[in-house]
């Protein structure tokens, strides 16, 4: 059981921090954002590079690769999300953002090929063991840079300037227009940091587990399912639906089968809509609404 709840609760650290981008765009902005699994992908594609090309531990290709990726979220927001925001509506992004996520998974296709991939540092097949439970290197690794990762961007909602604003326009646009905040500017700030963040969980996911194109739906899944758990908007409750889905998953694995964690995740989704929609901490931005 302690090497079940182990391994749960380091998979579920890296659910976590793959769906705090997905969560914050989702709470801040309405938006469901179906390109969010490719987001990840181009995270551990460039990780991959780095690391092939130049050497570069993957870890230390994070921030490069977040960087990379606010622009490109910046850049794809201000152009094609809020152009068919501002002309047809919301539910237009579901459209966009989907036909997005099929183009860029057939050019990750032409150009890294349908091939299974993987990023092995030196000391991936590293591990230590604890009072019996053995843990891998490259996950306790992945652990402790989730949980950084997650609190970086909840210092940033909470305690700077950007994250006052980004909560003060997801609570009250019109107010925050008539307090002179360009709204469409901010909603791009908030575009590129979750893909920053999706970028930054995609090179520990190129670390952890084997990908190609085709796995970016995987990861949009399970991004949604970790909102709903957890509740919009909010790292905290990004990080307890991936803990508590990863939980799950290793318990699943463990004492009913390995075919059966995608049916139990979606159980307990089915469960958490009936019992308490919101999430357990429901939604961050939504108080004043």
């Amino acid at each position: 059981m302690l090497q079940a709840l182990a391994d749960g609760l380091l998979q579920g650290a890296v659910l976590s921090l793959a769906a705090a981008g997905f969560s914050l765009v989702f709470g801040v902005m309405h938006v469901l954002n179906l390109t969010h699994g490719v987001t990840v992908l181009l995270g551990a594609y460039l990780a991959l590079l780095l690391w092939r090309i130049l050497g570069i531990d993957p870890l230390l290709t994070i921030p490069l690769v977040a960087a990379l990726l606010f622009a490109l979220g910046y850049a794809y927001q201000r152009l094609l999300i809020q152009i068919a925001i501002r002309r047809a509506s919301l539910m237009s992004t579901l459209i966009v953002t989907l036909g997005i996520a099929l183009a860029l998974r057939n050019v990750l296709t032409l150009v890294f090929s349908p091939d299974v991939q993987a990023i092995r540092p030196s000391y991936a097949a590293e591990h230590i063991s604890l009072g019996g439970i053995i843990l891998d290197v490259p996950h306790l690794l992945a652990f402790a840079a989730s949980l950084l990762l997650l609190g970086l961007l909840a210092v940033i909602l909470d305690r700077t300037s950007l994250g006052r604003i980004i909560r003060a326009t997801a609570q009250q646009p019109l107010a925050a227009r008539l307090c002179a905040v360009d709204v469409e500017h901010v909603f791009g700030l908030t575009f590129g940091l979750a893909a920053a963040f999706a970028g930054a969980s995609g090179v520990i996911v190129g670390m952890l587990f084997p990908f190609t194109p085709t796995t970016e739906g995987y990861w949009t899944l399970y991004a949604f399912v970790v909102v709903v758990l957890g509740g919009a908007g909010s790292p905290a409750g990004a990080l307890l639906g991936g803990l508590l889905l990863g939980v799950v998953g290793s318990f699943t694995v463990r004492w009913i089968g390995p075919a059966f964690p995608n049916a139990m995740a979606f159980l307990v989704l089915v469960l958490m809509l009936l019992i308490r929609p919101n999430g357990l901490l429901g939604n961050a931005f939504g108080a004043s609404r």
